[in-house]
């Protein structure tokens, strides 16, 4: 079993609490210190920095949500002067105003030692070629795969996305071994790969890092058959640094959480309580490393749930599951909470491809429910109403409501090369 840095990736338990403890009682004076927007909401519920004197006191600190970070856009929850950051990266949100995450140069070095954990789990060395087709410039993807990359010292194609015909040639001429990108784009990669004339057989893939957005098994077992690969799962946000909070290992049972650099809770979306462990909640990150922008509290919307179950990869640090949607992706429809992912698990179920839309819009007060899915190659039309009946059953059977499901031409939904948009809500427009 090969690892980055072992002695953090399998430390003792009592002695990574330990370490986790130290740091956070330095962060939260740091923070109360140096950031007066989150000194005043600490002010304002009664905390000081010495009533934080470890991991369990973690709970009285006040939580900090995107709503702050874009109040204080874009300097008031920098904790360093200017003069010590060295870069600055942005989500890639279209309401609003943008989120900008700061980092030092210590920042940015922790960072891709994240991101080389993941591709070390992944099967990663020196004698790889790790193609980057996550974008680069402003999202964090491209920069931190490919520093995780370059320190693990695999030769880097640093691709972005786009031109997928280019990025199949670059693949096959340089033997890339391991491909970091969305899923979508992956899957994307996978058709094109099949409409040039070739197969997996063609290429010497044999791993995938794909994250930035939501994804489901059925998906990760058609891209794999589609690459021929073992297809990884990463996690981060800008807010926290970007891809590599946590990664998936060979067991794929969730994704190890880098606990040195970012302590995880599970609360109550709700209520904000801390939920126990094994609960299903939104996920919090406290980073307590990060210099320009550390982040105390951070509510991330991501619905998921974490457990310390042993994993036999021999790795201690605790395990998220795959995120199972957002708490503010969430969709209500005629009163039932609605995840793209549980209509997508259906989708793959049923033999189509994941390439979907899901439309939402209200007519005469009642919500209704339509998603495009493109028609399998091959197919009849004549069988057209009949799938569509078929398919619009299977979903009613996951969401307890019922859908109007329309086939559509293959290849006739927009192909995503960044994160993809599966979901057009137009209730937002007459309310």
């Amino acid at each position: 079993m090969a690892y980055w840095n072992e002695e953090i990736e399998c430390m003792d338990r009592e002695k990574m609490r330990e370490l986790q403890s130290e740091r956070l009682v330095k962060k939260v004076k740091d923070v109360y210190d140096n950031v007066p927007y989150y000194r005043d909401l600490m002010d304002k519920k009664g905390v000081k920095p010495e009533d934080i004197k470890g991991v369990d006191d973690l709970h009285k600190l006040p939580f900090l949500s995107k709503a702050d970070l874009r109040e204080a856009y874009p300097y008031g929850l920098l904790a360093r002067p200017l003069s010590d950051c060295v870069r600055i990266h942005s989500t890639s949100g279209t309401t609003g105003k943008r989120v900008v995450a700061f980092y030092t140069q210590n920042d940015i070095d922790m960072w891709e030692d994240c991101c080389a954990r993941a591709i070390t789990a992944a099967g990663g060395t020196k004698d790889d070629v790790c193609q980057v087709c996550y974008g680069y410039g402003l999202f964090t993807g491209g920069s931190g795969l490919n520093g995780g990359s370059h320190k693990v010292g695999c030769l880097t194609l640093p691709m972005s996305s786009g031109n997928t015909s280019r990025q199949i040639q670059f693949m096959r001429d340089l033997n890339a071994t391991i491909l970091c990108c969305t899923p979508s784009y992956a899957a994307y990669i996978g058709e094109t790969l099949h409409d040039m004339g070739y197969t997996p057989d063609d290429i010497q893939l044999k791993a995938g890092i794909f994250g930035a957005e939501p994804w489901t098994e059925e998906m990760r077992r058609s891209i794999e058959k589609s690459l021929g690969i073992k297809a990884y799962d990463i996690y981060g946000l800008t807010e926290t640094s970007g891809p590599g909070v946590a990664f998936e290992c060979c067991e794929q049972h969730g994704m190890h959480i880098n606990e040195d650099n970012f302590i995880p809770e599970i609360i109550d979306p709700d209520t904000g309580e801390v939920l126990p462990e094994g609960t299903k909640g939104e996920l919090v990150f406290t980073s307590i490393t990060k210099e320009a922008f550390p982040l105390l509290r951070y509510r991330t919307r991501d619905i998921c749930v974490l457990t310390r179950e042993k994993c036999a990869c021999g790795r201690t640090l605790i395990r998220m599951a795959k995120p199972m949607g957002r708490s503010d992706d969430m969709l209500i429809i005629r009163g039932v909470n609605v995840f793209p992912s549980q209509i997508e698990t259906v989708l793959i179920e049923q033999g189509y491809t994941p390439n979907y839309m899901i439309e939402v819009d209200r007519v005469n007060n009642s919500d209704t429910l339509d998603i495009n899915v493109e028609v399998p190659e091959g197919a009849s039309e004549i069988d057209t109403p009949h799938r569509e009946k078929q398919l619009a059953s299977a979903i009613k059977t996951i969401l307890g409501i019922s859908p109007k499901v329309h086939l559509v031409p293959t290849k006739s939904i927009t192909r995503s090369e960044g994160k993809a948009v599966r979901v057009i809500d137009r209730r937002k427009l007459h309310d």
